[in-house]
This record gives C-alpha cells, structure tokens and sequence, in this order.
C-alpha cells in the first residue's frame, strides 16, 4: 500500500503546467493578481532567476529531479535518515514583491547569498515574484500547499512615504503570511521591511544596518535545521520506512498518505478544515465588490461600494456573504477593481475560514493586465470572462453572480431548487415588492410559469437608452406579470461559458448585454420571486435610510439580529465601548470601542471607535468611528482637532464619514435647508438634503455648516 501511494505522488508531481498563463502581474494601479498552483499540475523543468526582469509569477529553477521526494507532512509518525548538520536536500521558495523592487531586489540578493553560504544549491530555490505585498501571503499558502518545500521566505518592503493605506498593507503582509503558514504547515518567514521612508530601507536592504532578506534566509535555515535535528532525536530511526538517496535527508510516513491536506485557521483553531473541495460542491458564488454606476459618492472617494461601513460594524458586502454561508455556498469569488485595497483587506482578514465550513473560501480576485489583455475589466461580464480561467478551477455546475452592495437577506439554496425544478438555463432574482423600483439591472415581464418573456432595462445618459429583448422561446401564454431585476443571476457553467466566449464575446455588462441577449437567442431564462426585503443602496438617502433603520424596534429593514441566518464579519479585538454616566443614548445603535463622554446621542449610528466629547448632542445621523485611536503625543492641526466629535457640537441628519475631526461648538445641520450641494473643498457635500463629511476632513472649532 506505502509502495503504490508513493508512486502515486511521483505521478502526480511530473505532470505539467504552464504557470506562466496562470498567473497576471500589473502596475501598482488599479488592483493585484492571485496566483493559483495545483497539487496535480507540476512542470517537470524550470530554471531559477533571482532577476527583477523575469516574468512576473512564473516559478523558476534550474534541472529540477522529479525523483527528489518532497517534504511529507502527516500525522503519522516520521523516520529520518541522513545527515541533519548539513543542508543537503532542503529546499525554499522565495516569494517577492516587485512593489518598490529596488529594496526588494537588495533582500532577494542577500537571502540568496546567505543560502549559497551554507551550501544551499541553486536548484534547491524557487523564487516567485509577485505584485505587491497584499499578494505575498497568497502565494506562500499556495506554494506551502504542493508540500515541497521546507520552508518559504516572504519578501516586500513597505515603506510609509510611498505606500497610502500604510498600516492596512503592513498589517495584511503580516497576517497573510501567518495565516499561510498556519493553513500550509509549512514554516513562512516573514521577511517584509516596514519602514519610514526610503533612506531607513536602502539601510536594512544591504546598508549600514545589514540585510533584512539574509537575516530571513539564516532564520529559515536554522529553523528548519533545529527542527530536523530535534525531530531525529525523538524518532527511532529504521531502515525499512526509511528512503536514503545520495545521502540526502528524506522523510517517509507510515501511513498511507490522505488524499486531502488537513489545515487549521487562526480564528477557528479547533476546526480542521481542507484545502480542495470535494466534487459534490456543485455553486461557487461570483460577488462584486463594485456597483455599475455609483450615486454613493463621496463615501466611494477611498473605498469600493461593498467596503461601506453599515451599522457601526459592518461593511456592505458582509450581508452578500453571510447569505451565501448561511445557503451553504462556500466556494465565494470576489471580483474588484475600483478601489480596492479597503474591500480587499477586508475580506482577506474577516473571511479567512470563518463559517465557511470544511472546504470553503472567500478569494479576491483583483482586476489585472496580461499580456494577451492590457485593458481593466469593462464590466461585469468582461471581469467573469477574464477570471473564467481561476472559476473553472473546481468542478462547479452553476456560478451564482451577486453584486456585493446590495442589502438583503434571501436563501440562495430555494433560488437554486427553483431553477433546477424549473431545468432553467438562467434563473434572475427579482424583487416583488418593489415594482415601480428601477435599480438598473431591468424589468423582466413573465407568464404564468414565470418564464422571462420580455426584458426591458432604460440606459440613463446613452444614445439608445432603452435596451428590449424578447424571447424566441414557444410560450403557451402572454406576459402577466413584470418584476424588478435585482441583477443576481444563477447561470449554468457551460451557458456562462458559452455566452460569453462564444455567443457574446464582446459583451461588458450581464444587465444590458448577456442577460437579454440569452433571451433573445432562446435560452430559457425564469424569474425567481424575492417578497422580501431589499435595498440596493441606490444614492445616499437610500444608504442613510438603511442605518436609520437599523435604530427601530419596528420590524422594518434589514435584521442585523437573526440567529439563524447571522452577519458575519472582521473580529477586530477591540475594547467595550467606554460611556460615562451622564450620557443620554436612545434608539441608537453604538459599535464596539467608543468614547462617549457626557452627550446626548438619539437615533444615530456610531461606529467603531468614536470618540464623543462632552455636551455633544447627535441626532438622526450615520457616524462611521475611525480607524485608529489618535495618540496624545500628536500636535499642531492634528492636535487641535482630534480625531472625533468635539465638545459642545450639535450633530443632525448628517454621515460623518471615518477619520473625520470635527471641532468644539460645531453645528452640523444643514442651516440653508439645501437639498444638494458640493462643497467638498471645505469638507462637505450635500445630498439629498443629507450633510455628508468627508473622510479625514477637518471642520473647525465653531463651524455652522
């Protein structure tokens, strides 16, 4: 049995794979690239190349021996033969960070000097570019996963000056490298310089301070070193589950291997969980992180529709994928591009395995340039097309499209049985109770078996600007009902293929191209009835009533509260919210790590870690809280303003956006009584009559706005 499982994975590890079109590097604008190696598609020969000028994300190295066994992790017990005072036979990959490649090219160099020193053969390395340090942790976990390697180097270089979202980046570099080693079993070391500005990371890349990358590559190898000689002292060693080849240290269970790789999550340390689906998941979700057109500006300035703060403690997207891990829909793309870097380290760190049952994931898919593809996505349907090629991954039958700002809560699994029961080539999700509603994505008029018959979808702003499609489809009865388009759509995989590589090819957008052109060629396209609750956050009044609602005990809007289908998101570890005794708070809703020092809060949102002063009085607004907590060592403007609600500030119908810092004896409440305005020179806008702050912005001491 150990025999035929060997020769098993010798098989598996000689097939072949291009890597280099499976993987898109791009600018450092306008999103990142994930790179996606399987267990059963190995090339046989690569050559390494430490050069910057090397394709980005393709693996190289020189005369690869596919008879060399690979680093075997098992629960099993190991035996150890050979030398563990020498480095003959253990093996690293490199993955590095083209982003400010003048540092990391300096840290490649020295890690690679330092592996040559102890005697490390060059054939021995695998380096691995990648865009950005976002990508870094990515890429490890993948290349941990083909259990090859005794360890991975993670090298990027983070500089405050050149880098905006400093902290996000820096903070997502460190957990994604962590999480990589935790769910590989493979040692990650951490290899990325956080630094100030350049001059400190020209010192740590080879200056006076010495080299970051050499001391991550020494790290590695007395790490593993260590490991193996504490390994040896504890196992018995035997000749008959030993391999010995050339007098090279080989490691060989004795147990069967499993045809899984078994790994833990941080946050769900208990819970085993697997890297590869099994074949009986048959729906991978598609989300966007991006709406067609948004009217939610200027809380899009910074950030994509979906990373909007909601409820003080959520974004957006969190109801989209909450619903698809309540329906039992695990497998979960998100699909970005504007704006990004927020949305994108949101779902990174908050859906790292959490709810997502045995063999689930949240992946991020950033918009990209190719070599055979140097534009963005164009659109929706242009982003599935580009990304088909990651989707097809797993065996899936359907792929369930789901734009990620919507509010809702509705259980995919009875939308799937209907489209199923109905044998249905696409099934579109649209909303009763809202009729007279157009959100963008069209009218559908059915029959009486709720057979699309006739779409009907108006282009606001286009020289034809009413796009109509009816059905070639016999039908036994006329139109009798007409629904609104909540642009969720459940399409078979091989029609979503077909539609857009073969019948569409040119096509950007599912709502005004795909959908009604499916129609019009014939393909059964059926209406699933949604009565429920929904908001498609449409402009700010729409965003604004749907955190006011939040605040009611009246069963209206959006459940934050429901056991059964709960709203998941980021566990950020912060403290309760500090009030003080003469605070007044009613029909609020207050999120976690807030100041509230003596005001008087009435039917308002307060996020995450706002600070309140005392006398202040806010009513009928939406606070988003802040990122950080401000230092008391700070001064100048900064410390003049704080970041916060000053003291003595009136606060009504108003969003106040994150980092906000409002002064002492500031009133915000729309003194002209306009219904819009632009002033956001000074900090605001208008809209809708609704005084929206901008993030960061900086109202003075006893400003009337």
């Amino acid at each position: 049995m150990a025999a035929a499982s060997a020769s098993a994975s010798t098989q598996c590890f000689n097939s072949r794979l291009p890597l280099t079109d499976n993987y898109h590097s791009h600018p450092r604008h306008g999103g990142s690239s994930i790179l996606r190696l399987q267990l059963s598609q190995i090339p046989k020969s690569l050559s390494l190349s430490s050069s910057s000028s090397s394709i980005g994300g393709a693996i190289e190295r020189k005369d690869y021996h596919p008879q060399r066994s690979s680093f075997a992790r098992t629960v099993a017990v190991r035996h150890l033969v050979g030398s563990v005072t020498t480095t003959q036979g253990l093996r690293f990959a490199v993955v590095v960070a083209r982003f400010n490649e003048i540092i990391t090219k300096q840290l490649l160099d020295g890690a690679l000097a330092t592996f040559k020193n102890y005697s490390i053969q060059e054939e021995d390395i695998d380096v691995v570019w990648v865009p950005g340090s976002f990508e870094i942790g990515v890429a490890a976990q993948r290349l941990g996963s083909l259990g090859r390697y005794h360890a991975i180097l993670c090298i990027g270089a983070v500089i405050r000056g050149d880098t905006t979202h400093y902290d996000a980046v820096a903070n997502s570099a460190a957990s994604g490298v962590l999480s990589a080693g935790l769910k590989s079993g493979v040692p990650c070391i951490f290899g990325v310089l956080t630094c100030d500005n350049m001059e400190q990371a020209l010192n740590r890349a080879g200056g006076k301070s010495g080299n970051k990358g050499a001391e991550t590559a020494l790290t590695a190898r007395s790490f593993i070193h260590t490991s193996l000689v504490s390994t040896q002292a504890k196992h018995h060693i035997t000749g008959s589950d030993c391999i010995h080849e050339k007098g090279s240290l080989k490691l060989h269970s004795s147990l069967p291997p499993s045809p899984s790789l078994l790994i833990t999550n941080s946050q769900q340390a208990q819970t085993p969980t697997l890297l590869f689906p099994p074949a009986k998941q048959s729906v991978a979700a598609i989300v966007f992180g991006d709406g067609h057109e948004s009217q939610l500006y200027p809380l899009t300035k910074r950030r994509s529709q979906g990373a909007i703060p909601i409820a003080a403690n959520y974004r957006l997207i969190d109801s989209v994928v909450s619903n698809c891990i309540s329906s039992n829909i695990n497998h979960i793309y998100a699909l970005t591009q504007f704006n990004s870097t927020s949305l994108n380290s949101h779902l990174s760190r908050a859906y790292s395995g959490v709810g997502l049952g045995n063999e689930g994931f949240v992946e991020v898919i950033a918009a990209y340039q190719s070599p055979g593809n140097n534009g963005w996505f164009q659109g929706t349907a242009d982003a599935v097309r580009r990304c088909l090629w990651v989707l097809e991954e797993y065996p899936m039958t359907e792929f369930l499209v789901l734009p990620g700002h919507h509010l809702y809560r509705m259980d995919y699994q009875k939308l799937l049985k209907a489209h199923r029961d109905n044998k249905a080539h696409i099934t579109v999700a649209a909303s009763i109770a809202r009729k007279l509603h157009d959100p963008g994505f069209g009218f559908l008029d059915v029959n009486s078996e709720n057979q699309v018959v006739e779409f009907r979808l108006k282009l606001e702003g286009k020289p034809v600007n009413v796009v109509s499609a009816k059905s070639s489809r016999e039908s036994k009865d006329i139109a009798q009902n007409s629904m609104t388009s909540m642009g969720i759509y459940l399409i078979n995989r091989d029609i979503m293929k077909r539609l857009l590589e073969e019948d569409f090819p040119k096509a950007n957008e599912f709502a005004s191209e795909v959908i009604p052109g499916a129609i019009s060629i014939g393909m059964k396209v059926q209406a699933y009835g949604f009565d429920g609750y929904w908001e498609d956050m449409r402009n700010i009044e729409a965003f604004y009533q749907a955190n006011m609602q939040s605040t009611k005990d009246a069963d209206v809007g959006y459940n934050f509260y429901d056991r059964e289908s709960p709203v998941y998101t980021l566990r950020r570890c912060l403290p309760p919210t500090h009030i003080t005794d003469d605070c007044v708070i009613t029909n609020s809703v207050i999120g976690d790590g807030c100041i509230l020092n003596g005001c008087r809060i009435k039917d308002t949102v307060i996020g995450t870690r706002t600070r309140i002063g005392d006398g202040a009085m806010i009513e009928d607004s939406v606070i988003m809280g802040s990122t950080i907590y401000q230092l008391q060592t700070e001064g100048g403007e900064k410390r003049k303003v704080p970041i916060g609600i000053g003291e003595h500030t009136f606060v009504r119908k108003a969003i106040i956006d994150k980092n906000a810092r409002i002064g002492k004896n500031v009133k915000i409440m729309n003194k002209d009584k306009a219904q819009e305005a632009d002033r956001e020179a000074n900090g605001y806008v208008i809209r809708d009559g609704i005084v929206v702050v901008v993030r960061s912005a900086v109202i003075p001491d006893g400003t009337i706005l």
